[in-house]
C-alpha cells in the first residue's frame, strides 16, 4: 500500500520538528563529552596550585596538565554512546577506537613534542645574544600529558558520561 502526505501532514511534521531548540541538540553523548571537557579545563588550575602551590588560570585555557581534557572527552563520549546505544554497535566501536588514538597522541607524540620543545628553548636561552636565534619566541612546552593525566582525564570522563546517563 502506498501512503499520501498530505501538505497539513507535512506542515505539522515540520512544526514538530521546528520546536525543538536547535542550538543545543538533546544529544547524551555530546553533552558528556563536552561537559567533560569544561570540568577538565575547570580543573587544571587548581590541581597546578596543588602541585606547584602557585596559581595559573591561564591553565584552563591551554593543552596539557592535569586532567588531561582530551582524554575526559572521548572517554566521555564512548562510555556515553556505549550506555545510550549499546556495546554492539558500530559508533561504540568508533568512539572506543577514537578515544584509544587520541589518548595514545596525548601520552606519546604530544608528550615527547613538548619535551622536545622544552629542551629547544633552554638551548635557545643558553645562546649568546648576537645569535640570530636568541631573540625567537619560546616554543609552547606544555603540548602532551602524562600517563597519569590521561588516566585522571579518562575516570573524568567515565564519571561525567555514567552521571549523565543515570539522570
Amino acid at each position: 500500500m502506498n501512503e499520501v502526505i498530505t501538505a497539513s501532514d507535512a506542515s505539522s511534521a515540520f512544526r514538530s520538528a521546528s520546536s525543538q531548540p536547535s542550538l543545543v541538540p538533546l544529544n547524551p553523548p555530546l553533552l558528556s563529552a563536552l561537559l567533560s571537557l569544561a570540568l577538565a579545563q575547570f580543573l587544571k588550575p587548581f590541581t597546578c596550585w596543588l602541585k606547584e602551590k602557585r596559581w595559573n588560570s591561564r591553565k584552563m585555557l591551554g593543552s596539557g596538565g592535569m586532567p588531561s581534557s582530551h582524554s575526559a572527552t572521548v572517554t566521555a563520549l564512548a562510555v556515553a554512546i556505549g550506555l545510550q546505544e549499546g556495546l554492539k554497535g558500530s559508533a561504540f566501536a568508533i568512539a572506543v577506537v577514537l578515544a584509544c588514538v587520541v589518548m595514545y597522541d596525548a601520552s606519546g607524540v604530544r608528550l615527547h613534542a613538548g619535551r622536545q620543545a622544552e629542551l629547544l628553548n633552554q638551548i635557545v636561552c643558553e645562546l649568546p645574544p648576537e645569535h640570530p636565534v636568541s631573540s625567537i619566541k619560546p616554543l609552547r612546552d606544555s603540548l602532551g600529558h602524562t600517563p597519569v593525566q590521561v588516566v585522571a582525564g579518562a575516570i573524568l570522563g567515565c564519571i561525567v558520561a555514567y552521571l549523565m546517563s543515570s539522570s
